[in-house]
């Protein structure tokens, strides 16, 4: 199963057959507070050094996220989005839990968004999902309800399944225009959240075949060395079945194990990626 998305003259599939797709987490103000004082003072010129650091690194995709206390947030995302634009020509995904933000950012942008993101709420599905399908853009949809996070893959998978019903059915979305997240927890507060993870990600995939995303630096939280163990986690959920994640595109040693997970899951073939990354590297 197949989620295509666009930017104005590039296309990227991702899927389970694909390379991995490498969603960049950095456009985002959150824990950053001189980006925040920037922001609100108008200046955008960290979100072009964001932007550049990310594809420098090898990222397939950028989130862009300007949820922000004391500013219109709507207003900030559409234009960060036009500027971005103008950047670089990678697909995007518009990120906020604030309906008219999405509606304002998917207003601006040129091409097919994926939005981030939806959860299994009555309410929420009724705000977020006829914007996305009013706007033929893909979304994020996350496995927790008004209930939280669940502690089982069951009842994740059981979220799981009410959602696609509700987009598909009530909505006429597109399966494959939704990208289940099957929740990253830290396994600094719990030893078997990640294990937990791992088993919804591949009953998710055995019974829906759909693509799915996370929040990747969510099992080092709170946890010292936190690229290692998010270098150690991503190929694992891929051998499982994650196709793309949000996640610090910036760090070398994070993008290479995922392009080394791609060539020995076979999405890399005769390694001409990794061959071609390599020798770029070398100078």
């Amino acid at each position: 199963m197949h989620t295509t998305l666009r930017s104005r003259s590039n296309e990227i599939v991702i899927g389970h057959d694909q390379p991995f797709c490498l969603i960049g987490e950095r456009i985002n103000p959150t824990g950053r507070k001189k980006f925040q004082e920037q922001l609100r003072a108008g200046d955008l010129s960290q979100v072009d050094v964001d932007v550049n650091a990310q594809v420098a690194g090898g990222a397939t995709m950028l989130d862009v996220n300007m949820g922000l206390p004391l500013v219109d947030e709507a207003a900030l995302l559409s234009k960060v989005i036009v500027r971005i634009q103008g950047l670089t020509d990678l697909p995007l995904c518009i990120d906020s839990s604030v309906p008219e933000a999405l509606e304002a950012g998917l207003e601006a942008y040129e091409g097919k968004a994926l939005v981030n993101s939806v959860t299994g709420e009555d309410d929420r599905m009724e705000a977020i999902l006829p914007l996305v399908r009013r706007h033929e853009a893909a979304v994020v949809a996350l496995a927790n309800d008004e209930n939280g996070i669940p502690e089982t893959p069951e009842k994740r998978l059981e979220i799981t399944r009410k959602i696609i019903h509700v987009a598909t059915e009530r909505y006429g979305m597109p399966i494959e225009d939704i990208v289940i997240d099957p929740l990253a927890m830290t396994v600094g507060a719990d030893t078997d959240a990640v294990n937990i993870t791992l088993e919804t990600i591949s009953r998710i995939r055995e019974e829906f075949g759909v693509n799915m995303t996370m929040g990747a630096s969510n099992v080092s939280f709170g946890l010292p060395n936190r690229h290692a163990i998010n270098a150690a986690f991503l190929p694992m959920a891929m051998s499982h079945g994650l196709t793309s994640a949000v996640m610090d595109a910036r760090t070398p040693a994070i993008v290479q194990a995922v392009k080394a997970a791609d060539l020995l899951l076979g999405h890399d073939p005769w390694g001409s990626s990794w061959i071609s990354q390599y020798r770029n590297q070398q100078g």
